[in-house]
């Protein structure tokens, strides 16, 4: 007879179910606070430039300038007035109707930005859509 007491093996059971919890808590968390990116669905076809430009003369070129005191010069003469009247007038006499003609704008640095504006508004309503804007390389892409 055997009067030993019977030992039982005891096995360890893991309670999984805390553990499901926590990864469906981090798959919701990771889910929510991705961002995604949306920007594959615009189709956007830029313009590709040279590290050597290349200086082409453009004889239709119309030149505005505005000055730190927001006054507009157009190829080098000073407008009589300086409101967005005068400047549009100037432009479409300079333009001679065309509307394809580019307009290249500098500014200086201390210039009122709304004077700015009002040559790119005054452009865009006589629908010259051909504006660039003159700057210089600063010193330290050099």
């Amino acid at each position: 007879m055997n009067i030993r007491p019977h030992r039982h093996k005891r096995s360890v059971l893991v309670d999984m179910t805390p553990l499901i919890d926590v990864v469906f808590l981090l798959l919701i968390f990771f889910m929510v606070s991705t961002t995604f990116d949306w920007q594959t669905q615009l189709k956007v076809d830029l313009p590709e430039a040279s590290a050597t430009a290349e200086e082409t003369e453009e004889p239709d070129l119309i030149e505005v300038v505005v000055d730190s005191k927001g006054h507009f010069y157009l190829d080098n003469q000073e407008l009589v007035t300086h409101d967005v009247a005068t400047l549009k007038r100037a432009l479409k006499k300079a333009a001679a109707g065309r509307t394809d003609v580019p307009v290249r704008v500098t500014s200086d640095r201390q210039a009122p930005f709304q004077a700015v504006i009002e040559v790119m508004d005054a452009a865009g309503q006589l629908g010259m859509n051909h504006l660039s804007f003159l700057t210089r390389a600063s010193p330290s892409s050099e």
